[in-house]
């Protein structure tokens, strides 16, 4: 009998995360690796995205002393809060929608849920779904929202994806215990940490060109007051004795954003692009404290 054939079911499924984020880390986690504090006490992270990096300290024991998840899309917290509290409805509903994952009309119609009165109705479990068949169906996995909030990506005519993961679902549900869910304003994260907390900062990234901009996350833009505001509580978190590692675009205005702190240079594939030749590695920044 093949020894690994046994030990299989024991194996500890690590969780990964649950969404495809336009500017997700889960690439750059290596490059990370070095930057990363050696100890800290809390993590906390007010763009938490994806949760590429939550998820990789996690995973390897890193986080011993609590953690604070934060991001402004209330759509997405809405996944993390059911994901940790009620996966198994999750899982459920889920299953529903994946037997229609290729159907262009099913996929406007879930769309369209938004644009009606009765939205706000929905019970939790319901819209928690419902994001993460979007993310999973939607053109290159992008979240992006109109003026009025409503999600406007287009159909992404994938042949099988993948719409309920629930092994990894059940080891993100497991990270998550204990974790404090937010979906407040970066700045608060000011009033959250204490000495000795590590802080990683992802927002929506300065633009390279005025043509490449893309932070609709939510329907509020991220613009140019918006980043000095964070290059304002970068110092304010790194005066109060904290850890502070921060991503963004490697261009001359966030580098003059942090003169006098230390600037790193990773490289990353970035795919947002609709030219396939415009895809490929470009450098980007990481900003820390220490």
């Amino acid at each position: 009998m093949n020894v690994d054939l046994v030990r299989l079911p024991n194996m500890k499924m690590q969780a990964v995360p649950f969404v495809k984020w336009a500017g997700g880390k889960s690439q750059l986690l290596e490059q990370f690796e070095r930057l990363f504090p050696t100890q800290f006490n809390r993590y906390v992270e007010p763009f938490v995205g994806g949760g590429a990096v939550f998820f990789r300290l996690r995973n390897k024991g890193r986080i011993v002393n609590g953690v604070i998840l934060n991001d402004l899309n209330l759509e997405l917290m809405n996944c993390y809060e059911v994901i940790r509290d009620q996966v198994d409805e999750l899982i459920e509903e889920l299953r529903y929608h994946e037997a229609r994952r290729t159907e262009k009309s099913y996929f406007y119609e879930v769309r369209d849920w938004d644009r009606k009165p009765d939205f706000k109705e929905l019970n939790r479990v319901k819209r928690a779904a419902r994001t993460i068949f979007l993310n999973r169906t939607c053109y290159n996995g992008l979240y992006r929202v109109n003026s009025l909030g409503h999600f406007n990506v287009p159909f992404g005519s994938y042949k099988n994806p993948m719409i309920c993961d629930e092994a990894n679902l059940r080891a993100v549900s497991k990270a998550l215990q204990g974790v404090e869910l937010r979906s407040e304003d970066f700045e608060r994260c000011v009033e959250w940490v204490r000495p000795g907390d590590f802080v990683y900062l992802d927002p929506p990234y300065h633009p390279l060109s005025e043509t490449s901009s893309f932070t609709s996350y939510t329907k509020d833009d991220f613009g140019e007051a918006d980043q000095a505001r964070l290059a304002k509580v970068f110092r304010q978190l790194a005066q109060s004795g904290c850890w502070v590692m921060l991503s963004n675009s490697h261009t001359s205005h966030i580098r003059e954003l942090y003169d006098g702190y230390r600037q790193e240079i990773v490289t990353a594939v970035r795919a947002i692009n609709c030219r396939g030749d415009r895809r490929g590695g470009i450098p980007e920044l990481v900003i820390l404290n220490y």
